[in-house]
């Protein structure tokens, strides 16, 4: 059990990262996936590196974009809970190393290491508030500021460690789900974005922390509501008219 070797107190890092009895190290290449909807869920996993898309699918066939995680994030936890099958599938975005801990080894840990306990719930209150935020996000606010927020999230602006502002290949249809809307919305307020030097596309997409004005404020460089509301109802129309045609 790793151990910090100065005073023998239990590091939840160093057990996260090593190799034991049901825990082990997985690397994988952009796409493969973790696991797929309807897979026995045995298993919680924490990523080390890289970042993962979380994805469900309905019954009726239509694919929805749940999540999208990174570093020092867990996933999988409904095994916890009871979840006898996984209800979504998870893809490596870029190239990742997770770790994967199996649902005994868990709760052993959950009940023996009271600083590995602590780390998880800290992690399971902060997605919940996280989901609020993205309810209230997709309640009231318009395309052009849902679409700011996601960007800055993928971005890490705003949580623990570093920003990374070059962000993993990510497309506008995966946005559009993500937030509610259609792919011709978000590919306006990406062109709006880059015109206003808040992103940059260079073979990649660059968030800048000046985004953060569309989010926290009415920038004057920023769309108004009504406006939103103006370009939202001539897209939609195009969209009809592409359609008939």
């Amino acid at each position: 059990m790793p151990v910090n070797s100065t005073n023998g107190a239990f590091e939840p890092e160093a057990f996260l990262a090593s190799v034991g009895e049901g825990r082990s190290m997985i690397q994988l290449r952009v796409g493969q996936t973790i696991f797929s909807q309807g897979d026995p869920a045995d298993a919680l996993f924490f990523i080390q590196k890289g970042k993962v898309k979380i994805t469900t699918v309905s019954r009726h066939g239509k694919e929805a974009v749940v999540a999208i995680l990174s570093k020092a994030d867990f996933f999988g936890e409904g095994c916890l809970a009871g979840q006898p099958l996984r209800i979504s599938t998870v893809a490596a975005m870029v190239d990742c190393s997770i770790a994967r801990l199996e649902k005994p080894e868990v709760i052993r840990v959950l009940h023996e290491q009271p600083a590995f306990s602590e780390l998880f719930i800290r992690y399971l209150l902060a997605r919940n508030i996280r989901m609020e935020a993205d309810l209230i996000d997709q309640l009231f606010n318009s395309s052009e500021k849902r679409l700011a927020r996601l960007l800055l999230l993928l971005a890490n602006f705003g949580k623990d460690g570093a920003p990374q502002p070059v962000l993993a290949a990510i497309s506008q249809e995966t946005l559009a789900e993500m937030i509610g809307t259609t792919r011709s919305r978000v590919s306006h307020f990406m062109n709006k974005f880059r015109r206003l030097g808040f992103i940059d596309y260079n073979g990649h997409l660059e968030v800048h922390s000046s985004l953060l004005s569309v989010v926290l404020h009415d920038d004057p460089r920023s769309v108004r509501t009504s406006e939103v509301s103006n370009i939202e109802q001539n897209l939609e129309a195009d969209e009809a008219a592409s359609s008939a045609s």
